[in-house]
């Protein structure tokens, strides 16, 4: 038998007060004399005799009653059996899984709650321990000191849920820092309870325990019911505009292992219900609905995808933010005046308030406007070449689109190194002959995306009175978007870089065809621009490590924060371009108090004195990873840690006597209650001996 406080075992000295008072007992006796002493000498003898029993027995009595009470208090114990058992002596870090995929139920009660009832059930056992540490998901600075079992309570009750998942890694990294500080070369005891989700606690293969931890891992036997959530969010078309038809669509995905059928899904725009679909979702399947919607005016527009699904409720809802009618940026750079008797790039841009048009010579601009720019038409330059060849190439890889018009006579020594180095190569030189007669376009194919709304479907199939063109050059390579009858490219596509290239090959002029003044140039021209807008980010994660956001005119000494309600968050940033690059904070690296929350934030431009110019707003999400309804069995557990013999796994918290259990198999028995009983017992003996023995 072991004692968990033998200190209190000095208390047995008290048993040395009763005997005392037994032994020498200093009360004075008067002797009475009678006429009949042969009687009085017999009842004298046998009283004495009698008398002398009773004290014994209550001596003995009184003495086991302080002897066992003393016991109790030095909480006596039989060993376990078990080598690697719990030391009550060591540092116990309590592990408790706080994040969102603790809402699953189990009899309409969450695992969260049945987590912190068998927690505090475990408290019990450590009542007098003052090296306890409760740890959960927020890695918050009060979770790195210990404390008493009482102060470890009071923090459990107000245990809520956090943002953000933790890897086992990660978590026993935490719970070590503290554990080498306190008592780095003792035996200390790791609890983790936890539903043991697979795709937030990482690789636990490279999870190494160190062998003067004693690790017991607690799994709630999670199920993996139904859980719907939002995969992914996208607009139809680049841009919004006000008035019209629009739609976003969505994907929804199943994280459990039932089936979802008819789910109502509802769109909310600036906080009013716009449209509903539903959808049907297979186990780890998914679907993509469509919503439609209309916006009477320009700006940013708050967007809300909601849906209910139980008993995971934190992903019922996404937010998502669109901009309305936000302008095409055109800059026309242009060669000689005279080589353009009629300007058709001003009268297809100028004339529509989608765009916002802006001309220049090209050898006398501020290249600085390129970062304001969305499409570049370079139209009869004779040569690029300098300042301007190295701008329009950063302006493409970073994103921007360019269309190339050739002059009547291009400079194939300069176009080709330019254009070559964007993609589009074997660049050569072909001066009309005098006299050369249009060629007519070959029929575009209606299936090519870039013609996606261009033809009216009803006139899908009837043949077209398409224009003639004459070219000056040819080149290879690119996605060919139109070409002439004799099988020679006119327009084409390519890729370099974040941008797009677009090369015609014939100049604008009268003289080189009139495919500037047919009715297929507008809506060419038209959807060159409307693809040169980088497509809405709609949406934004708190699990990016980095966010790129465009900003317009940015300066490399400006501060950008976010803004919602009553939290400024100011995270690491830099400019690169016109795009704002951040870095989001993590739950633990906010202030106290602070917490980052699912919803609208605005990114404002500071000004230094705590006030801001609204740039944009932004919607953030968390995460997806906590909606996969997938988790570690404990079986799992035991064949991962099989070949580490200081972790123990449990069946299941469910299990009623998992505290008597843990105690028995890694505390041994604890006595002190039979102890205590036993004091009492004794206690009852002593007052019947006094009250009820005469004699």
């Amino acid at each position: 038998m072991s004692f968990l406080n033998p200190s209190f075992l000095f208390g047995l000295l008290a048993l040395s007060v009763p005997v005392a008072i037994h032994l020498f007992n200093f009360r004075r006796t008067r002797r009475v004399f009678f006429t009949n002493v042969a009687l009085l000498k017999t009842v004298q003898t046998e009283t004495k005799s009698f008398r002398r029993v009773k004290h014994w027995l209550i001596l003995l009595a009184r003495c086991l009653f302080l002897a066992c009470l003393v016991l109790a208090f030095a909480q006596p114990f039989l060993p376990s059996k078990n080598a690697l058992g719990l030391s009550r002596q060591g540092v116990t870090s309590l592990y408790l899984d706080n994040s969102y995929s603790m809402q699953n139920e189990l009899s309409e009660k969450r695992y969260l709650d049945i987590a912190t009832g068998k927690l505090d059930e475990l408290l019990t056992l450590f009542r007098n321990a003052t090296s306890l540490q409760l740890l959960t998901n927020d890695f918050s600075a009060d979770e790195q000191r210990a404390g008493t079992s009482e102060a470890v309570r009071d923090r459990v009750t107000s245990v809520r849920f956090a943002h953000t998942p933790r890897t086992l890694e990660a978590v026993y990294r935490r719970q070590r820092n503290l554990l080498a500080s306190m008592n780095p070369g003792g035996r200390n005891q790791l609890f983790w309870f936890s539903d043991f989700q697979k795709s937030t606690l990482g690789d636990l293969n490279r999870l190494k325990i160190d062998t003067t931890d004693r690790v017991f891992i607690v799994p709630l036997d999670a199920q993996p019911t139904k859980n719907i959530y939002v995969d992914s969010v996208w607009l139809s078309t680049p841009f919004i505009r006000e008035l019209q038809n629009n739609s976003v669509n969505v994907t929804l995905r199943n994280g459990g292992r039932e089936s979802v059928k008819n789910l109502p899904v509802r769109l909310y725009l600036d906080d009013t219900q716009t449209s509903t679909a539903s959808a049907n979702v297979e186990p780890g399947g998914s679907a993509t609905v469509s919503l439609n919607f209309n916006v009477t005016k320009k700006g940013f527009h708050k967007g809300r995808i909601v849906f209910e699904d139980y008993p995971i409720t934190f992903d019922n809802e996404y937010f998502f933010v669109v901009e309305a009618s936000p302008s095409i940026r055109v800059m026309h750079l242009t060669g000689s005046v005279a080589d353009r008797p009629v300007d058709y790039i001003r009268a297809v841009y100028s004339n529509d308030s989608l765009f916002k048009f802006k001309s220049f010579p090209a050898q006398n601009f501020d290249v600085g406007q390129l970062k304001e720019t969305d499409l570049v038409v370079l139209e009869g330059v004779p040569t690029v070449s300098g300042t301007l060849r190295s701008e329009l190439e950063r302006f493409v890889r970073q994103g921007g689109s360019i269309t190339v018009i050739p002059p009547p006579n291009p400079d194939a020594a300069s176009y080709g190194p330019f254009l070559g180095s964007l993609g589009v190569n074997g660049l050569q030189s072909t001066p009309p002959a005098p006299g050369n007669t249009p060629v007519v376009l070959a029929d575009p194919d209606r299936n090519s995306p870039f013609f996606q709304d261009v033809f009216q479907k009803s006139f899908q199939s009837e043949p077209l009175n398409l224009p003639g063109a004459v070219t000056v050059w040819r080149w290879n390579g690119g996605n060919r978007l139109l070409a002439l009858r004799d099988g020679q490219t006119l327009l084409s596509q390519t890729r370099a870089g974040s941008g797009s290239v677009y090369v015609l090959a014939n100049p604008l002029a009268p003289s080189y065809g009139n495919l500037a003044e047919h009715a297929l140039f507008v809506p060419v021209m038209y959807k060159m621009a409307a693809l040169s807008v980088r497509a809405q980010r709609t949406a934004y994660s708190f699990d990016d490590n980095l966010l790129t956001v465009p900003v317009s005119n940015p300066s490399e000494k400006a501060v950008y924060k976010l803004k919602r309600d009553k939290l400024d968050i100011i995270p690491i940033q830099r400019v690169v371009g016109n795009q704002l690059l951040l870095e989001m904070p993590k739950s633990n690296e906010l202030t106290t108090g602070q917490d980052v929350e699912s919803g609208y934030y605005e990114l404002q431009l500071s000004n230094g004195d705590g006030a801001g110019k609204t740039e944009r707003l932004l919607a953030f999400n968390h995460g997806n990873r906590e909606s996969a309804m997938d988790f570690y069995s404990a079986d799992e557990l035991r064949r991962v840690f099989a070949s580490q013999p200081n972790v123990e796994v449990f069946d299941s918290i469910q299990d009623g006597d998992f505290v008597q259990i843990l105690e028995q198999e890694n505390l041994g028995k604890s006595l002190w209650k039979y102890f205590l009983l036993a004091a009492l017992g004794f206690l009852l003996v002593e007052i019947g001996l006094v009250r009820f023995m005469k004699g």
